[in-house]
């Protein structure tokens, strides 16, 4: 089976829509805490901070550029 290659930064911006890396804590785009669950378990919630919003809306901007390029090419074929 063909695996398809996604866009570079996709992954950034697919994570900090749904944010789970170290990585965007030590860059400063999400903040951390631990709590309980709703079962009694341990658990990480993770927040956007300020610059991670920042970092999502030039996300999302580079994405649609990409996205946009691509379809006008697919359109004109």
């Amino acid at each position: 089976m063909q695996r398809d290659e996604i866009p570079p930064g996709t992954l950034d911006l697919l994570i900090l829509k749904t944010p789970a890396l170290q990585r965007m804590l030590i860059k400063g785009w999400l903040t951390a805490e631990w709590g309980v669950t709703a079962g009694n378990r341990r658990a990480r919630y993770y927040n956007l901070t300020a610059a991670g919003r920042k970092q999502l809306a030039l996300e999302l901007s580079q994405f649609e550029r990409v996205i946009g390029a691509i379809t006008g090419v697919i359109q004109t074929a």
